[in-house]
């Protein structure tokens, strides 16, 4: 009876051993464990960069057939009217309307006035364990928590302690501690992993 005890033990502290590595595990396909360093490294507070799959409106003071709503294509431009390709990825929403500002004023006119605002931002993603991974529509604001209530919520097995993210742009994927407010950004990638006991 001693025996079974002691082996059961050991059984189980080996067990534990072997889950006490990476929580949730890395992604397949990867090399080694996702690095863990924390909220700070997912910096939400950075100026909103434009990229493929946004849709933007571009209004041209007095010029209708010039304004319209476009959207970013997958080369980073927007085909506008009568100048045709103005580069957008990777610009602030200021730096694109200056550069359509520039495109209108190069010989076609004078000092043009021109706004621009994003009407929609490319969708955020969300897998692993909640109850309906997918594509979802990014909303400003929008924290982890409200992500996995869109995706139905965390199956029985989800780590509710920390999450993996990996931002629009990177290669990376990082583990941080699940907080109620922390934000998700457009194009963003979710991973919620399984617990172990």
């Amino acid at each position: 009876m001693k025996l079974i005890y002691v082996l059961a033990c050991a059984i189980l502290a080996s067990a534990l051993a072997a889950c006490a590595g990476t929580p949730g595990g890395p992604i397949a396909g990867s090399q080694g464990a996702v690095p863990d360093v924390g909220v700070e490294s997912l910096d939400t507070d950075r100026a909103y960069h434009l990229a493929p799959g946004d849709e933007v409106r571009v209004n041209v003071f007095g010029e209708s057939s010039l304004s319209g709503e476009f959207v970013v294509g997958s080369d980073g431009t927007v085909s506008m009217p009568l100048v045709g390709q103005v580069r957008a990825g990777g610009l602030t929403l200021d730096e694109f309307r200056n550069a359509v500002t520039t495109a209108l004023s190069d010989g076609y006119l004078n000092d043009p006035r021109v706004s621009a605002e994003i009407l929609n931002y490319r969708p955020i993603f969300i897998l692993g364990e909640v109850n309906s991974s997918g594509e979802y529509p990014y909303s400003e604001g929008l924290t982890i928590l409200n992500l996995v209530a869109r995706a139905g919520g965390f199956t029985y097995r989800a780590n509710t302690r920390t999450v993996y993210v990996k931002r629009a742009g990177t290669d990376t994927e990082v583990a941080v501690p699940l907080t109620a407010d922390l934000r998700v950004l457009p194009g963003d990638t979710v991973r919620i992993g399984e617990r172990f006991f």
